[in-house]
């Protein structure tokens, strides 16, 4: 007997009608930060403007004859004040990098992510581009009307002279940018003289294009989407590092009430809700939902939120740096020090000692000049008139100093073995030169094959190189 599908197919097009398309995008909510002034706002721009003098200014600064800090790729040459280093310096470079990672990771075992909240890039570019956009739109409630507003001549105009003054200052950031690779005198005289080349011309474009786009769209998206410090900072996290908190136990249960009421009585918590520290976030987050990897510890909801405290006359502090564990036990200030030296601090606190001291001390004895040695390999070995062996070497002579120097040069290692060159040289400064050396030995002196020797370059008052070679007797 065949049964009827009818039911079944029924029950299968009512599951189907039943069935509801459900979105899993959600399109990106434009986050509108709240201006805010207090202690910490004013660091913030403290360090503001003493990272853009600095980036802006230290192209201008003239070491001597020279721009100050300069990476000169086509000749390659790197000036860092009184330094020159070139390629073969690259031990320093991965030894400021390493530095600069353990500096990172000590602070942030320690402080958080203080260094997010007040000197990254990223930060400092969009506290800027915010204040222009403030200066033009107004604050957070003027710029969501503007926004909701249709399209007039006065948002028109607004908008227009926003993205001009953005779109300027990107551009002069990347062209100061460039100027750290090509003398910036010269690059802005190619500027206005519409001379520039394809690289610098792309290059200023690419860098202002960045912090145009990140500073002026992509904000907080940058901190918690591309940055991957926000990922792995919690490995460095810690119940004893200090964070920016919101203290549950005073503030719980948050709620609206009169100046003139008795907040205790009402069984109300000292927050009252205001929503003031979610208005001035840049990553639009709410403190009060306890430690989030968005926060940037920027602390610019403890200034409005001490503000509010103020206002209300309750004690400020609700929301402050803090630790975990000083929020469970009731720590004051001193306790939280007290627990500072701990043992991932104190090996962050050595490496970082152990790297700096032995880049000061090889700095700090470091010879102001480099040889390098080729051997001719078109001709390893010949006889020359008088019975003698020759070979033929270049050698490259850099000079890192600054001015003309002299160097003398010998060689040892085998009996006889008598450089037949020109045994000194002249090279200004920071300047290299390619030399060509012959030494030569008679013939019998020593076994046919290869023989060590060494060839000595000397300068008076700066030192020596003392650089190993063979010396090749045929068979």
């Amino acid at each position: 007997m065949v049964s009827n599908p009818a039911p079944k197919n029924k029950t299968v097009a009512a599951a189907a009608d039943d069935d509801v398309m459900v979105s899993l995008y959600q399109a990106q909510k434009k986050i509108y930060p709240r201006s805010v002034t207090g202690l910490f706002a004013k660091w913030r721009w403290f360090f503001v403007f003493a990272t853009q003098i600095f980036f802006y200014g230290m192209p201008w600064l003239q070491w001597g004859e020279r721009q100050a800090m300069l990476f000169d790729l086509e000749t390659r040459r790197f000036y860092i004040l009184g330094l020159v280093l070139y390629p073969q310096d690259v031990i320093y470079l991965a030894a400021i990098l390493i530095i600069s990672a353990m500096l990172l990771f000590l602070f942030t075992a320690v402080a958080g992510r203080q260094w997010c909240g007040y000197a990254c890039p990223q930060t400092v570019y969009t506290e800027i581009y915010l204040w222009i956009e403030r200066r033009i739109e107004g604050d957070r409630s003027a710029r969501m009307r503007l926004d909701a507003a249709p399209m007039s001549a006065t948002k028109f105009s607004r908008k227009a002279l926003k993205q001009i003054v953005w779109i300027a200052f990107g551009l002069w950031t990347g062209f100061t940018f460039v100027g750290y690779f090509t003398p910036i005198r010269e690059l802005a005289g190619h500027v206005l003289s519409w001379t520039l080349g394809p690289w610098e011309i792309f290059w200023i474009f690419f860098y202002g294009f960045a912090t145009y786009g990140n500073a002026g769209y992509m904000r907080e998206q940058v901190c918690k989407y591309m940055c991957p410090y926000a990922r792995f900072q919690s490995a460095m996290f810690d119940k004893d590092t200090l964070i920016v908190t919101y203290d549950a136990k005073r503030g719980e249960p948050r709620g609206a009430r009169s100046r003139k009421a008795d907040h205790k009585a009402l069984g109300l918590g000292d927050c009252i809700n205001c929503t003031l520290c979610v208005q001035v976030c840049p990553t639009g987050i709410d403190i009060r939902n306890g430690l989030q990897y968005e926060c940037i510890s920027c602390a610019a909801c403890i200034d409005v939120c001490d503000d509010v405290m103020d206002k209300v006359g309750y004690p400020r502090g609700l929301i402050r740096y803090s630790t975990e564990h000083a929020l469970e036990e009731g720590w004051g200030g001193r306790q939280i020090l007290r627990h500072v030296l701990r043992p991932r601090v104190l090996l962050y606190s050595a490496i970082l000692a152990a790297v700096t001291l032995a880049l000061i001390a090889s700095l700090f004895l470091r010879t102001p000049f480099k040889v390098d040695i080729v051997r001719d390999r078109a001709s390893l070995a010949r006889i020359v008139d008088g019975n003698q062996i020759e070979n033929v070497y270049r050698i490259q002579i850099m000079n890192a100093t600054e001015r003309p120097q002299t160097f003398t040069l010998s060689a040892e290692g085998l009996p006889g073995l008598e450089l037949v060159t020109d045994k000194a040289v002249t090279i200004d400064g920071a300047q290299s030169l390619w030399v060509p050396v012959r030494l030569q030995l008679p013939y019998g002196a020593v076994a046919k094959g290869s023989h060590e020797i060494h060839i000595n370059v000397s300068a008076p008052d700066i030192g020596q190189v003392r650089e190993k070679s063979v010396f090749m007797v045929p068979r």
